[in-house]
């Protein structure tokens, strides 16, 4: 600690006084201490939960993102204890509504109003050991393979107005995340573009973009999941300030943002790079003011699609992505001290 002298001028002291705080509001440590913190993570089962423990080890509250599927609805048990080990593991559920896959037409079915009474009601049923429930409305809806093999965004802006009012009228606190939009996708048969897409659904049902509690955002590094994260643009790391400035400009609401799928593809195109990446992320992005929780995907999807994705392979062994995601923490880390 600085012991002053009396005889130091009164006008030193100021100017010394200025100038620290000056340091003090701009030193990287503080400013960018929210991009760890945010970090969770994205799960396809909830039996998975006690492994998002082994990623990360401190006692920071963290959100987890897991899908809900019409198929879980007879498994009451299965999902309480998963609430009540998310609340021992300080994890908070991101619960996303999910229907079921439809082989015939290689799609998500739509959901029915019944659909979503179910699903609520079930929901409601259970004890998440915490007063905020985080509830998403489905799922990257600007494809088609999403929504029932169509792409109708008329359509769900009226499923989402109607589960966002049921869910709100339930008394449960819960807080509404529409579905995130795949902000690479383009104008064709099978997917829309995102702002195209969210621009329908606002002409068509505008009252809708008043009733959700916070924006969800699927904010990957495209091209190719591979991109630098100083890229720019709406289908990079940052594509979610795109949203928000556009959510802004059409409702005068500053929402605060979820991303609830980020991350990169494993290759020999970005392994070399992937801690580098992971901290730039957390120091320059995810630090963002408006961020509430970034769940990367994904934890778990190997083997399948999704395995360059995945933290832990299918025997459940550390990923480069875990390597990678842990000594950006500790560098992160560092920067604070």
């Amino acid at each position: 600690m600085l012991n002053y002298q009396a005889k130091i001028p009164y006008k030193s002291i100021v100017i010394h006084c200025l100038l620290c705080l000056s340091f003090l509001f701009a030193a990287p440590s503080l400013i960018l201490a929210k991009g760890s913190q945010v970090l969770g993570m994205h799960i396809l089962h909830p039996a998975e939960i006690d492994e998002v423990r082994r990623i990360y080890e401190d006692e920071e509250w963290r959100f987890v993102t897991v899908p809900l599927t019409l198929n879980d609805l007879e498994k009451r048990s299965e999902w309480q204890k998963f609430f009540n080990r998310a609340y021992e593991l300080k994890l908070i559920p991101l619960v996303r509504l999910t229907t079921r896959f439809d082989p015939a037409i290689d799609a998500w079915v739509i959901p029915s109003r019944k659909d979503i009474i179910d699903l609520t009601r079930f929901l409601s049923s259970l004890d998440w050991r915490q007063d905020e429930k985080f509830v998403i409305v489905f799922n990257e809806v600007n494809h088609a393979k999403e929504w029932g093999g169509k792409l109708d965004s008329l359509l769900y802006a009226s499923i989402l107005n109607f589960t966002t009012d049921w869910l709100h009228s339930e008394g449960r606190n819960y807080k509404v995340l529409p579905a995130a939009m795949d902000l690479a996708a383009n104008n064709s048969t099978d997917t829309r573009e995102a702002f195209a897409y969210l621009e329908s659904m606002y002409q068509f049902q505008p009252e809708v973009f008043q009733k959700i509690d916070y924006w969800n955002s699927h904010s990957y590094p495209n091209p190719d999941f591979a991109a630098s994260p100083k890229r720019t643009g709406q289908n990079s790391l940052r594509g979610f300030t795109y949203e928000l400035n556009w959510l802004k400009n059409k409702t005068g609401r500053e929402l605060e943002v979820f991303i609830t799928e980020t991350g990169w593809a494993s290759s020999y195109l970005t392994n070399y790079y992937l801690s580098d990446y992971y901290l730039y992320a957390m120091q320059h992005i995810w630090s963002h003011e408006k961020v509430r929780a970034v769940t990367p995907f994904i934890m778990k999807g190997s083997p399948g699609p999704f395995a360059s994705f995945s933290f832990f392979d299918a025997a459940s062994n550390p990923t480069i992505h875990l390597f990678a995601l842990q000594k950006a923490l500790k560098a992160f880390d560092a920067t604070r001290i």
